[in-house]
């Protein structure tokens, strides 16, 4: 004869005042920690945004130019066109760099913000290398052929450029022009006169009256040192001409 134990709960019953279990490695409330979080970053990058594009605090409230010597300043913030005012943030360099290079004395420049509210533009002049008598007027040139400068007197320092067709495009000027360039300041003082009937035919008229044949801008080096070995002799010093366009046969008279 067997008996039936009522003492112990069946196993698979749940009592009901117990309640459900929490789910297993999910803490209580983290999904609205991750919410909150994400709220806050939100938050602030709206914050930033504000303050960078849309208050009054990072605005541009003064534009300093430096480098300039030839173009005044009040052309230079001119062409930069540079709203007082504008967030920082938006200011679009690239453009306002372009346009200030647009000024015939400006080589390149560029564009800075300097936190929190100051633009300065640093200009790159063009050097004037050269000038060219043209129309009653003397014109100051870059080594690239472009005029930086004119005025109704020829300019002190200046050797005269005499070519047939000049302008930047104009090979026998660039070659002129390369060839002064390439010169050390103690010969590039002494020129008068660079004149050029094509490009490999470039000839310097020096002070004391000494003309040099260089021929074409290339072997500047080797040039260079025959004539200053040349100078040196007291026949050498005493020539009205030298012709070093091929440096391997030196030509004197």
């Amino acid at each position: 004869m067997t008996e039936a134990r009522t003492d112990q709960p069946d196993s698979g019953t749940e009592d009901p005042a117990a309640g459900p279990e929490p789910a297993a490695g999910r803490p209580r409330g983290g999904r609205w920690k991750v919410i909150f979080v994400a709220l806050l970053v939100v938050a602030a990058l709206g914050a930033v945004c504000w303050v960078l594009l849309g208050s009054k605090l990072l605005v541009v409230r003064h534009v300093e130019v430096s480098g300039a010597a030839l173009a005044p300043r009040d052309r230079i913030v001119a062409a930069a066109g540079i709203r007082l005012g504008v967030p920082m943030a938006r200011l679009d360099a690239g453009a306002t760099r372009a346009r200030v290079e647009r000024l015939r004395e400006v080589e390149s420049a560029e564009v800075r913000r300097e936190w929190p509210a100051t633009v300065r533009i640093v200009v790159h002049e063009r050097v004037p290398v050269a000038t060219l008598e043209r129309g009653g007027r003397y014109q100051r040139l870059d080594r690239h052929g472009v005029t930086v400068a004119d005025g109704a007197t020829r300019p002190p320092g200046l050797p005269e450029l005499s070519v047939s067709s000049p302008g930047p495009s104009d090979p026998a000027t660039l070659a002129a022009l390369k060839v002064l360039t390439d010169l050390p300041d103690r010969l590039r003082g002494r020129v008068t006169e660079v004149e050029a009937a094509g490009p490999a035919s470039v000839t310097l008229h020096m002070k004391g009256g000494l003309t040099v044949t260089w021929g074409p801008p290339e072997r500047a080096a080797e040039k260079i040192r025959l004539l200053d070995s040349l100078e040196r002799t007291p026949a050498g010093r005493s020539l009205h001409g030298v012709d070093v366009s091929s440096p391997e046969v030196l030509i004197t008279r």
